[in-house]
């Protein structure tokens, strides 16, 4: 499995966690906001800095469609 899959995992089961959801139904509202693709795509800055400044960027993506930067 290619380490971008693995973080990719991990940081939809992190964030369900820390939204009291599934990973499942993050990954369904990416999908749904055709954000799969660009999250996916963030792994070198995501996997480098603190994953609570990810769920800030999946915050800002899934309720504007806009990263927070």
């Amino acid at each position: 499995m290619a380490k971008e899959l693995r973080f990719f995992t991990y940081l939809l089961e992190s964030y369900a966690a820390h939204k009291g959801t599934t990973a499942a139904h993050v990954l369904e509202t990416l999908d749904e906001k055709q954000l799969t693709d660009f999250v996916y795509g963030m792994y070198e800055m995501y996997h480098s800095e603190a994953i609570e400044n990810a769920f800030l960027d999946l915050d800002s993506l899934i309720s504007t469609g806009k990263p927070a930067w």
